[in-house]
């Protein structure tokens, strides 16, 4: 009889990378996402010209793990309060929200989204969400990022979600595992 617990964290295979933020102000991060050709939707767009997405202003090196909602427990899927609140519990935390743009730029070997559709209400498929606290409460202002790579594009896009949205079991979510020191970058 298989291990219940064999798929979910940490007894399940993740995808573990080293980014390392910090350092840029908003134009020099804006200017960086351009030179990389990073493609960005309005919401991206909304949430890297918020004045309340802190900016660190020192270089530091965070180890996060890609997980997706399964791995997690939630053969289903879950909401977001679920997921979050179950993945701090297993010992992992949010993203600060200025993780998304760096993890964009150094992860460049995502997969393609074979499909190359984007889903009303749903994670499109190959993407990736960056686990973080949104910075409103407003349910028309953008929650937080994901990255894609559809169509030979590199993005970094903003999504609007609800309390009551309920993620796909396959929906993948990347968390902070540890701080590391030196820099990785």
């Amino acid at each position: 009889m298989p291990d219940l617990h064999e798929n979910i964290y940490p007894a399940c295979s993740v995808a573990e990378r080293i980014i390392t933020l910090g350092g840029l102000d908003r134009t020099e991060l804006l200017q960086r996402l351009h030179q990389h050709s990073i493609h960005l939707n309005t919401y991206a767009e909304l949430l890297l010209n918020d004045a309340r997405m802190v900016l660190s202003p020192t270089r530091y090196s965070l180890c996060t793990v890609e997980l997706a909602a399964h791995n997690l427990g939630f053969p289903d899927g879950a909401t977001t309060a679920r997921i979050f609140a179950t993945a701090q519990q297993l010992g992992l935390t949010l993203c600060p929200l200025e993780l998304a743009p760096y993890l964009r730029m150094q992860y460049t070997d995502q997969l393609e989204d074979v499909d190359g559709k984007l889903r009303k209400n749903q994670a499109p498929s190959g993407s990736v969400t960056v686990a973080s606290d949104p910075i409103s409460q407003d349910d028309t202002f953008p929650k937080g990022f994901y990255v894609l790579h559809m169509n030979g594009e590199l993005w970094l896009r903003g999504y609007c979600a609800d309390d009551l949205h309920c993620w796909n079991a396959e929906d993948r979510f990347i968390f902070v595992k540890e701080v590391v020191r030196g820099d990785h970058m």
